[in-house]
């Protein structure tokens, strides 16, 4: 789950559902600058289906020790932290049930998701707050996540539909790149992050160089991103989101009720160029 607070409490929004939003992001990425991806419809695929792994625990959300929708939030943009508010085997199930979902439709599709999870729990996860006694854990979820990305490989290199442009090692991370960029791009957009920002890796351009895109902040879900990397100045985008009343809850299932409640409503982010 993402939250975001307001003056009466929490706007909601799913994993899949900000996956979504990532996807069609990566849907409309490319222009004369920027280079779209291919294959497209295998990298839209792992990029709009990162998250299908969260489905069934967002259906049911949990609160925190305080008392808040546990999800991610306006703190937790650029770090990895606040692992000691949930139970790390449930977490990391959750993020395998991800990979797997899609495995067995698309290797290519699930290595992204792959190298996104091994990517986040690696380099951006804060280890001072995981119990000492977890760490073992992370670490072989870690191994597994790489032997399995070996496995996905094999598969992707044997697969005559793909031109070998397209399986190389450089071409896959530039599209893990790209679902790191249109997922940041989300995450932000689900938090109405207002601090300048930026979209964590250089990205690909027309001709082979790259670049970083920063992220401004012109007003409620709405943002300027320079260089620009769609083909019209201006785009908006449409997702799904509950408004749930109340700051504080005095357990999961009363945040459960309350949420199940709530109307789906539609919110949306604007994108344009600096």
């Amino acid at each position: 789950m993402l939250r975001l607070e307001t003056e009466t409490g929490w706007w909601l929004v799913t994993h899949p559902d900000h996956a979504r939003l990532a996807g069609a992001f990566a849907e409309r990425w490319g222009n004369d600058r920027f280079r779209p991806p291919e294959p497209r419809a295998r990298v839209l695929q792992g990029i709009s289906r990162h998250d299908d792994g969260w489905a069934a625990r967002d259906a049911a959300p949990l609160v925190t020790h305080e008392g808040k929708p546990s999800a991610f939030s306006f703190e937790l943009v650029g770090k990895y932290s606040a692992f000691e508010q949930i139970d790390l085997a449930d977490y990391l199930a959750v993020r395998d049930r991800a990979v797997c979902l899609i495995a067995g439709e698309d290797p290519y599709a699930a290595i992204l998701i792959s190298m996104h999870t091994y990517n986040l729990l690696s380099e951006h996860a804060d280890r001072s707050t995981i119990a000492p006694s977890d760490l073992p854990l992370l670490d072989r979820f870690l191994e597994q996540q790489k032997a399995f990305q070996l496995s996905l490989q094999q598969k992707i290199a044997g697969d005559t539909s793909l031109p070998a442009e397209q399986k190389t090692e450089s071409a896959i991370l530039d599209h893990f790149r790209l679902l790191q960029a249109t997922d940041y791009l989300s995450l932000l957009t689900c938090v109405d992050f207002r601090p300048p920002a930026h979209l964590l890796h250089p990205l690909p351009l027309q001709g082979g160089n790259y670049s970083r895109i920063s992220v401004r902040w012109r007003g409620s879900r709405d943002f300027l991103l320079d260089p620009y990397p769609f083909a019209e100045p201006e785009l908006s985008f449409l997702f799904p989101a509950r408004h749930v009343e109340g700051k504080l809850f005095s357990s999961s299932a009363e945040l459960q009720e309350r949420f199940r409640a709530a109307p789906i409503q539609t919110l949306s982010v604007t994108v344009s160029r600096a």
